[in-house]
């Protein structure tokens, strides 16, 4: 009878083939790659490596103390208006002989200081932008906006004689629905040319803002939006 050759000869009880021995010996070397990967190389005196921890960039909007960033700038900047909105367009309009304050909000300066800046303007339709610091109400700076042409001037004359409600009167329809703090008011139109009030009213419990649009023509709200960013 001829000798088998490994590859046919069958395996005796209990007795590992060649194959089967290469086999495990092939899993054994795969096992400590392994394990040496896990636990990393170099000259650590033999400790292994501590595992690395990934962290999470901050998302986009994200809230520190509960306040998202805008909100925290409300909450600083606010306070330290010692001015108030009426009495800032009240002291813009005095630089303006029968001017119309068509702008007013409160910001910060290229020195980070809370003013009111207003546009104001004269029956021409000529801009004139006034700052008034906010914490002692008095004016910073008054000039004639350099910018504009004669078609502007038209345009905005025609756009202040077109709103027959007046700034403050808008403000007091905005603070009456929304009790807080007007940081700005602005004259402006909606996409079908009607006169608009736009009163930013901030309250000082959450610090969302709320902004009203109120017709210019009859007194009455056409938009609400809430901004909780």
């Amino acid at each position: 009878m001829s000798e088998m050759s490994d590859s046919t000869r069958v395996p005796r009880p209990g007795k590992p083939t060649i194959r089967t021995r290469r086999v495990a010996a092939a899993a054994v070397c795969a096992a400590a790659s392994c394990a040496l990967l896990l636990t990393g190389c170099g000259d650590n005196g033999g400790q292994q490596s501590a595992p690395r921890t990934e962290v999470p960039a901050s998302p986009a909007g994200a809230t520190t103390n509960g306040l998202t960033e805008d909100q925290r700038e409300r909450k600083a900047l606010i306070p330290a208006d010692k001015t108030g909105y009426r009495k800032a367009a009240s002291t813009a309009v005095d630089e303006v002989p029968d001017g119309t304050a068509t702008k007013t909000e409160l910001k910060r300066n290229n020195d980070d200081k809370p003013v009111w800046r207003a546009t104001v303007a004269a029956k021409d339709g000529t801009q004139h932008k006034v700052d008034i610091d906010a914490t002692n109400g008095k004016v910073v700076s008054s000039r004639t906006d350099a910018d504009q042409d004669d078609d502007d001037k038209r345009d905005l004359a025609q756009q202040v004689a077109q709103a027959k409600i007046s700034s403050q009167k808008a403000v007091d329809t905005a603070t009456g629905r929304t009790k807080g703090t007007v940081t700005s008011v602005e004259l402006d139109d909606t996409d079908d040319g009607t006169p608009i009030w736009s009163v930013d009213v901030v309250t000082t419990d959450d610090w969302n803002k709320t902004t009203y649009d109120v017709d210019a023509t009859n007194g009455k709200v056409v938009r609400k939006h809430v901004d909780r960013d």
